[in-house]
């Protein structure tokens, strides 16, 4: 298991495009005085996913203690992963559909500087979509350090939580167990206030959530409020 990561239980990875890119630098004083250790970016490309969000420059530009948690959903990110890692990415999530070599972009995150600490290496994940068999992850497993199951369809607003993410969860546990390595598992999409708890109950250790963090700009009394209801989940 990366040290990056861990196995101490879920922890939140908050979603920085859900904040007020305006006031993007005030914000993130604020997540990191309440204690927040992941930034993550929702990297889109329009295309794999619908949106067009943000990229490298923007990435590296965000100045902050968090650990950068780089979500990319675009379309053969191979050639660009160079750029995220420049940028400051700790954590480096492709997705499996966007792949036409996964196994091979997987090995490329391992090879490349993590631009922060040299002496740490960037962490290599690999995320799925809903409709994707959990099954499909099991080729790459030896080159993964992070499985990020994804439990909307990304790129669509006002989603709800997928409850097969649940399942999924549990086919993917028995797959890693199969390793032997110690693979970290995450949860992104839909996560709310009202079931922070319900989420962390199932025991990924990385929870990403975003707006529910942001929401009113009310950032400390929301942090606190998910991470109670993490807290109360054991």
């Amino acid at each position: 298991m990366s040290a990056v990561i861990g196995h101490n239980g879920p922890r939140l990875s908050i979603g920085i495009i859900s904040a007020n890119l305006m006031n993007l630098g005030e914000d993130i004083a604020v997540l990191e005085k309440c204690g927040a250790k992941y930034a993550h970016f929702d990297v889109m490309d329009g295309h794999f996913a619908p949106p067009l969000t943000v990229g490298p420059a923007f990435i590296k530009a965000v100045k902050t203690s968090m650990l950068k948690d780089v979500h990319l959903m675009i379309d053969e990110p191979l050639a660009q992963l160079a750029d995220y890692a420049a940028a400051g990415a700790d954590i480096i999530t492709v997705h499996a559909e966007a792949c036409r070599h996964p196994h091979r972009t997987l090995q490329a995150i391992g090879e490349l500087p993590n631009a922060n600490d040299a002496r740490r290496p960037i962490v290599r994940g690999a995320a799925l979509n809903p409709s994707t068999p959990v099954e499909a992850i099991e080729p790459v497993l030896d080159v993964a350090d992070f499985v990020l199951l994804v439990a909307i369809n990304p790129g669509f607003p006002k989603q709800k939580f997928i409850d097969a993410t649940a399942q999924r969860l549990e086919r993917l546990r028995a797959l890693i167990a199969h390793t032997g390595r110690p693979i970290a598992i995450g949860i992104d999409g839909g996560v709310t206030k009202d079931n922070i708890g319900a989420v962390a109950a199932l025991r990924p250790d990385i929870i990403v959530s975003g707006s529910a963090v942001f929401e009113q700009g009310k950032i400390s009394e929301n942090y606190s409020t998910m991470k109670s209801g993490i807290t109360a989940a054991g």
